[in-house]
């Protein structure tokens, strides 16, 4: 494993600047996840790291030496992609020791054979070693994609939205397993998502990328809890953080357009009045819609809750986050 730094990197496809100006440090064995919505700059920033892209400005850096100039395969990376680029014709076996088998690595067959195993128990796929490819879930179709970059001991392991073809279950259980699998081979890695979920659960750090433009890197519970911008806030939390005029309650600061609330920061009980439009039971948490001066809030409540629609109830802010006019952060 190894450091990955981008330093001033700019990338641009004709007119469009699909990555400006991007500067971060992917420490050794961090799990740094990329966020944010298709066009952000996600696929690019890792096709530049990969070195199937090569920057129009900025200089790249892996363990510490430039990597400007050299080759994918000189770059030791693996990616993992959306789809899962399996070949159809060949067991689970022959998939994961075909990188292996590069006439750039050179690896011994006895090497081979043990590493297989190795990744297939981490993967806990070793019973279906023997399986042709066609004859797997698509969840195990998944951890054989990602068996062929682990196999490879890289410096660092790409991931390009690796999960989202899977269906919720699949996502959840393999969420919990990357994260596993990461910890215990102190990986680096660089993961690209637009689900926030993912984002929370497994990264020491995220990246939110906004036209190509990284506007803020730090941990989950940083970005989450201090975000610089309105756009920042709205990436993380779910629900979804309630944007609503600065004026709907009382001892916003000066030059404050909007309040950020997210659902756990609304007080109830005293307050404004509001009605209650719809009730959401989830199990574990119940969500209550809220309509005040025509402005929806949704915020959480008692999970036995005897509030039903058309009841009024009380709220007030608490850890409101205030924003201007252009979105950005008013501290």
């Amino acid at each position: 494993m190894a450091d990955v730094s981008l330093k001033h990197v700019s990338k641009s496809f004709g007119d469009v600047a699909a990555i400006n100006d991007v500067s971060m440090n992917i420490t050794d064995g961090s799990f740094v996840v990329l966020l944010g919505p298709t066009g952000a700059g996600k696929t690019t920033t890792l096709r530049l790291i990969s070195g199937l892209e090569r920057p129009d400005e900025g200089d790249i850096f892996i363990g510490g030496r430039s990597v400007i100039d050299e080759t994918p395969a000189q770059r030791d990376v693996a990616m993992v992609f959306q789809q899962y680029s399996l070949y159809p014709h060949m067991t689970v076996r022959e998939n994961l020791s075909f990188p292996l088998r590069s006439p750039i690595l050179k690896t011994p067959e006895e090497v081979i054979k043990e590493k297989v195993q190795e990744v297939a128990e981490i993967l806990r796929i070793s019973h279906k070693l023997d399986n042709k490819s066609t004859q797997l879930s698509g969840g195990e179709m998944q951890r054989v994609s990602i068996g062929r970059a682990l196999v490879r001991d890289p410096a660092i392991y790409l991931m390009d939205e690796p999960l989202s073809s899977l269906d919720a279950k699949l996502r959840a259980e393999l969420r919990i397993e990357l994260k596993r699998i990461q910890a215990e081979l102190g990986a680096t890695v660089l993961y690209v998502t637009h689900d926030q979920i993912e984002a929370m659960t497994m990264a020491t750090h995220v990246g939110v990328l906004d036209n190509g433009q990284l506007v803020q890197f730090g941990s989950p519970r940083e970005i989450y809890e201090n975000p610089v911008s309105l756009y920042v806030a709205s990436r993380l939390g779910l629900p979804r953080i309630n944007v609503i005029p600065a004026d709907i309650f009382a001892g916003a600061p000066n030059g404050a357009k909007t309040i950020g609330l997210r659902p756990e920061h609304i007080q109830q009980g005293e307050g404004r009045p509001t009605t209650v439009q719809r009730i959401e039971h989830l199990g574990d948490q119940t969500r209550l819609h809220l309509e005040l001066d025509g402005q929806e809030i949704v915020t959480l409540t008692d999970v036995h809750t005897k509030l039903e629609p058309g009841d009024t109830i009380a709220i007030q802010p608490r850890n409101a986050l205030y924003f201007d006019a252009s979105g950005a952060r008013i501290a």
